[in-house]
This record gives structure tokens, C-alpha cells and sequence, in this order.
């Protein structure tokens, strides 16, 4: 099977932007690790994408990907050229979000009688039918693919999609060579590797530092929790706006006794969940977000915010609790609560795992995305 993969952005030769925000986005990952999975099942992939920094390459082989690179103005008629030529024995066409020029790689499937799935990885991505001609295209895809129940009912009541083409599917992770529990010997291991102190409790936030994040709110929260909890640590983990990051470091050090330890983006994510004890996730809105995956796979008790991608996760899994997303007060009440009490961290932590090893797992979820990919709807539950 050769899959043509449709993303905004791939690959695109900065690793963060002006702001200091990594440029590589959720829907890169799930796309980039698509597609290695597709090539582990023995299929070709390629993926078309924007050319935004005249420093990259029209097309060229990535990790034994193709990416085809499409300039401005005229992607929707490159794609269809390479449709119609290089690339005229795609079987299939998936989608991820709404990138413009994808509209004429779904025409050419019509027409060519290829499947078409579409993928919405953000509440943000929902698009009204009524919007335009474009989006009447997008809501004529064979197949949909929501990663949360919230954007799954924006597709049928926005995007005017029929419930039977919709199916919820979390885009997962690897349970078992990266995000997996440690023991504590290991974590220990890790703590001194990374200079971390290895006898204090640490809670962890890995993402973005970006303000939609919730960042303000968890600042406020770890003050309430460094006055009753001075030996505990915030560990933030991740890349973003570089003045936001500065602020987290100059409250630490004004206001929490230096009990913030702020990496900025790292290679490694796992390693940093398998040293940690607590994960504060207090985002203020969320597709399904890879990072509560990741923490849960791992086996971190968790306290996050109650919206709509965040509750798909922590209520089944029964990995944590969730919080209104400005309550500060009841996210430090929880953290200090899990800090204190071992046998509830253990519980929310085996319930956690047991649940991301049979549904988040990109391997086990990667065989029903395969069968939507190709319209293979009636082998779908096998």
C-alpha cells in the first residue's frame, strides 16, 4: 500500500520559531510516527507539505520518508502534478488537519475511486461546512478521524460529517519501548544522570510553554504547594515562548526558594517521566493531548484540567483527577494530597498503565488506523 500523507507542516528546518516556540507540532509527531509504522508494516509513504524556508529541499528522503515540499502560490496545483505523475500510484490519502492544498488531493480521490481519511488533532481544526467550498471538500472524505469525543461531535454538528464515517481513535504512544514504569532504582539512576535530586519529591509538567497551557495557573498552584511542601520540586519540561520561560524561572527563584527546575526543549521526554512522581497538567483547552498519554503510559499519577481531550483520558483510565481549569487552589490541594499519600499515587498509577497498555498503544491502535486508511470498515473490530 503507498499512503500519501497531507500535513501544513513537516519537517520545516527551524527548530523554533522567533518566540521560541518549537516549530514542530503535535500533528508532526503523529504524522512522522504514522508514517515509520507504516513503513515497519511494509508500506510505502510519502508526505506532502508546505515549503515555508527557502533553505529546504523541494523534495527529499527523511528517515526513508518521502517529502515532497510544495511552493507558494501554487501547492494545489503541484500536488495534483505530482498526483497525476510522480506519485500516480497512491492508494490512499490521509489527511491530517486542513491544510488548504489538500482540497484538490481529495478531488483527485474522488476521482480515482482512492479512500480519503481525515484527521482532526485540535478542537481548533473543526470546520463548518457552510464556511465555503473548500470545507463542503473536507466534509466529503470517505473517513474521519477524531481523537476525542468533543472534536467528534464538532464534526457532526459543524462540519455536517455523518456519524457513521467519524471514528475516535487516539493517535497513541509506545508503551513499550519508551513510556513505560520504572523502578525505583532506575529513577534514581536517571536523577542523578540528569542532575536531579534524587530524595526529593518532583512534580512534572512536560509541554509547550506557551500561555493556553496554563501556565499562570501553575505558578499560582506550585505557590500554594512550595509554602506546605518546601522539599518538593516543579520539573517543567519543554520549549516555548522564551519570556514566558523567563518568568518561570524568575518566580522560582523570587518566589519558590529555587524549587522550579526549567529544562526548555529536550531530546529525551521519556526519561523525564520515569523520574518523576506527580504530573500537573492544568492546559486550558486540548485535542487529546499526547503528553497525558505519555504520563499515564508511564505510570504518573496525574492532576489535570477538566476540558474536553483531557476527560477522554483521565476518566476511563482512572490515572488521576481532574480540576476546573482556573482552580488553583484545588490543583495544590490534589498535588499536596498525592505528595502525601503513596497508596493513592500507586493506585492511579497501576490503573493508568493497565489502561494505556490496552488503548494507547500506537502499535495495537495502528492496525484499525491501517483498516480506515483503505476503507476497510468491515474488519474494522478483528
Amino acid at each position: 500500500m503507498k499512503v500519501g500523507i497531507f500535513i501544513k507542516n513537516y519537517a520545516v528546518g527551524k527548530r523554533f520559531d522567533k518566540s521560541g516556540v518549537p516549530n514542530k507540532s503535535g500533528a508532526e509527531f503523529h504524522a512522522e510516527n504514522h508514517a515509520k509504522l507504516l513503513l515497519e508494516a511494509g508500506d510505502s509513504v510519502f508526505i506532502m507539505t508546505k515549503k515555508n524556508n527557502w533553505l529546504t529541499k523541494g523534495r527529499e528522503c527523511i528517515d526513508n520518508i518521502d517529502v515532497v515540499r510544495l511552493h507558494a502560490p501554487v501547492r494545489w496545483m503541484e500536488s495534483v502534478i505530482r498526483l497525476l505523475t510522480t506519485h500516480s500510484n497512491t492508494d490512499c490519502i490521509y489527511i491530517l488537519g486542513t491544510p488548504k492544498f489538500s482540497v484538490w488531493a481529495i478531488l483527485w480521490a474522488r476521482y480515482m475511486h482512492k479512500p480519503t481519511t481525515l484527521v482532526l488533532t485540535s478542537k481548533s481544526e473543526i470546520f463548518n461546512k457552510k464556511d465555503g467550498w473548500r470545507y463542503r471538500i473536507f466534509a466529503a472524505c470517505d473517513n474521519y478521524i477524531a481523537i476525542s469525543r468533543e472534536i467528534a461531535h464538532g464534526l457532526i454538528e459543524a462540519g455536517g460529517v455523518s456519524k457513521e464515517k467519524i471514528h475516535i481513535l487516539p493517535q497513541g504512544v509506545d508503551t513499550t519501548a519508551r513510556f513505560f514504569p520504572v523502578t525505583q532504582e532506575l529513577k534514581t539512576l536517571l536523577r542523578k544522570q540528569y542532575n536531579i535530586p534524587v530524595n526529593r519529591p518532583i512534580v512534572l509538567f512536560c509541554a509547550r510553554v506557551v500561555p493556553n497551557k496554563g501556565i499562570r495557573i501553575m505558578l499560582k498552584a506550585w505557590e500554594i504547594v512550595h509554602k506546605k511542601s518546601p522539599n518538593a520540586i516543579l520539573l517543567v519540561v519543554g520549549g516555548g515562548i522564551t519570556d514566558l520561560i523567563d518568568e518561570i524561572k524568575t518566580f522560582g527563584k523570587n518566589c519558590a526558594d529555587d524549587s522550579i527546575i526549567v529544562t526548555g526543549e529536550v531530546d529525551r521526554t521519556d526519561d523525564y517521566y520515569k523520574m518523576a512522581d506527580v504530573y500537573f497538567f492544568p492546559s486550558e483547552f486540548e485535542g487529546l493531548p499526547t503528553t497525558l498519554m505519555e504520563a499515564i503510559a508511564t505510570g504518573l499519577p496525574c492532576v489535570a484540567s477538566d476540558i474536553g481531550g483531557n476527560e477522554d483520558l483521565i476518566k476511563p483510565s482512572g490515572a488521576g483527577v481532574l480540576i476546573d481549569k482556573f482552580d488553583f487552589e484545588t490543583f495544590a490541594k490534589e498535588i499536596l494530597f498525592l505528595l502525601e499519600h503513596e497508596e493513592q499515587r500507586n493506585a492511579y498509577s497501576k490503573c493508568g498503565r493497565r489502561y494505556a497498555e490496552k488503548y494507547l498503544d500506537c502499535h495495537l491502535l495502528f492496525s484499525s488506523l491501517r483498516k480506515i486508511l483503505l476503507n476497510d470498515l468491515e474488519h474494522l473490530d478483528e
